[in-house]
């Protein structure tokens, strides 16, 4: 069977219904062109799973109405791009089981791998905070045991900080991380 080759441009929706039929891989939509992620190392899963306990265990301790989400759950940042972060935070009502999409983003994580470091510090830092909800933007690197937390301000100006050690506090929502949790003692 010869596969079909793919159009020369996607939108967002048209994309959304592709990869759904698509027996294996992931893939991101960027202005347009599909984008097959590499595979994962163990190194970067096994990052991804602690930022999303990490997540999980801060939602729980502050009660809050708000739901973490490791990779597979897509963001559309416009009509040709639509990102698959490694982890996010929503808060809110309940997502719909049959979701695929999480339109309204607070808290979003890229683990950064040798293939993904420069879209991760690079266009997927602007194209994130194109979506008026997202607050925080986190950039792991497993490796450094560095984590790079961008943060909206009341006046939309985006800060930066480089953190190693200690704790992070993202408000909104009002949630406390560990960054031991994300880079325990081996």
């Amino acid at each position: 069977m010869t596969p079909h080759p793919l159009p020369s441009a996607f939108t967002a929706d048209a994309f959304l219904a592709w990869a759904a039929d698509q027996p294996r891989g992931r893939f991101e939509l960027v202005a347009g062109q599909v984008v097959a992620m590499a595979p994962e190392r163990a190194g970067h899963a096994r990052a991804k799973g602690r930022v999303y306990r990490a997540l999980g265990d801060a939602i729980a301790r502050a009660g809050l109405d708000c739901e973490a989400f490791t990779d597979g759950m897509t963001v559309r940042i416009d009509a040709g791009t639509v990102y698959e972060p490694d982890a996010l935070v929503r808060c809110g009502p309940r997502t719909p089981d049959a979701a695929v999409e999480i339109a309204d983003p607070a808290i979003v994580v890229e683990v950064v791998s040798p293939a993904s470091r420069g879209a991760d510090t690079g266009a997927k830092l602007g194209d994130y905070f194109l979506l008026p909800s997202v607050r925080h933007y986190l950039v792991v690197n497993a490796e450094t045991r560095t984590l790079i937390h961008h943060r909206r301000g009341t006046d939309d100006a985006i800060a930066t900080r480089i953190l190693r050690e200690g704790t992070l506090e993202l408000d909104p929502p009002g949630l406390r991380l560990d960054l031991e949790a994300i880079f325990p003692a081996d």
